[in-house]
Order: structure tokens, then sequence, then C-alpha cells
């Protein structure tokens, strides 16, 4: 049986596969596979937490006074930066290891990350024998949910020189290979030239095969 990827998946958990294929994966899902319906459960529950965030967001009127309220002192003159705010919704390399696991290292990561305006699903994979990383995401526009973010400047960095370009597809998409010791960055160029930064140190975990120092 031919199963879907994540980032499959993770599209028609947020609702941005083409019409056929949402179709074939429905079907799929109706054949009982376990496996499948597993996975789209999961991001499912994810898109749902992530939704709801939202409601958890002050009034704007509040906001807007406690900006003027503090407009005049000197802690508004600090430097702003760059990065803003990244909050994690999800990492799969923090979930408990299955029983019977051989190690906790991993050869792919799922990460879900909120950097406004944008939320981000992310899938690591690592490609045997090559030290490459495959980088596979999506972003989404918070601000208008039914709306993905296509075209949109995306920058991976092995924080060892090596850097790898890539712009967001149609669908929010991007995908991108880069050879890496283990830890990466993504830079999303943002509105208003406003760049967000993603850091990971060792981002896929110490490998099953590695040995300890």
């Amino acid at each position: 049986m031919n199963h879907f990827s994540a980032a499959e998946w993770i599209d028609f958990a947020n609702h941005v596969v083409p019409a056929s294929k949402k179709q074939d994966m429905e079907d799929h899902l109706k054949t009982g596979c376990k496996r499948c319906s597993e996975e789209l459960s999961m991001w499912q529950r994810v898109q749902s937490a992530a939704a709801d965030e939202a409601n958890y967001e002050p009034p704007g009127a509040a906001v807007g006074i406690a900006k003027a309220a503090f407009a005049g002192s000197p802690w508004a003159e600090g430097k702003k930066t760059e990065a803003g705010t990244v909050t994690v919704l999800f990492d799969s390399l923090l979930q408990p290891v299955f029983e019977g696991a051989r190690s906790s290292g991993a050869g792919a990561r799922q990460l879900l990350y909120r950097a406004d305006p944008y939320q981000l699903d992310l899938l690591l994979e690592r490609q045997h024998g090559d030290g490459v990383v495959m980088v596979t995401g999506q972003l989404l526009n918070l601000s208008h949910p039914e709306m993905v973010g296509s075209n949109v400047q995306v920058k991976l960095s092995n924080l060892r020189g090596a850097v790898v370009e890539a712009v967001t597809d149609q669908f929010g998409e991007f995908r991108g290979a880069i050879k890496t010791n283990g830890d990466l960055e993504v830079q999303i160029l943002g509105a208003n030239d406003r760049q967000i930064r993603i850091t990971l140190r060792d981002a896929l975990g110490r490998s099953g095969d590695s040995k300890k120092p």
C-alpha cells in the first residue's frame, strides 16, 4: 500500500491540497490505513491548536492603550529585534520515545511555529550518507487563514557559510537541501522587509548510529 507523506497530510489538514489530490487522499483513508489516519489526526490537532491561539490575543483596544502609555518611556527607544516573536507550537523531537526504540536520534523532525504574521510548518529529513538535510516547509498567513504565504523569500543556512535560497510557491510551500553538521537556520523575509529567523542547533538531534564522545 502506498502512503502519503507527512508534508501532504499537513497540506490536507490546512485545506490547501488540490481537489483531485484531496479526493485521492480521502479514498486512501477509506481503505482503513491506520498509519495515514494517525498522521492526519496529529496534524489536525496541531492545526486546531494553532487556530485556537488567536482566541488568547488581547483586545486591540487594550493593546492600543498599553502602547500609548509607554510611548514616551525610555524603553520605547530601545532597539527593536529583527526576528520578532517566534513560538514553537509542536516539535516531534520532544515527543515521548516509543517503547523498544533503540535511540533518541531521528532521521526526520516535524515542527510547527507561529511567527507573525505566519504559521510555519517544517519537515526536516536526513539524506542518508551524504550529510544533507532536506527541508520542506509551508507558510500560512495568520492574518488571513484562507491565504497561504506565496512568493515569500526563504533562506536556509548551516551557520557555517552554506546558504540555500528558495521562494514559496502558490501553495506557500518551499523545499531545499543543505549540507550541514547538524545546525540549521531558516530566514523568512516577511512584510516590510522584516526578517524572521528560526535557529535550530543540532536540528535532527543525535543520529541513531553516532557514538557518544
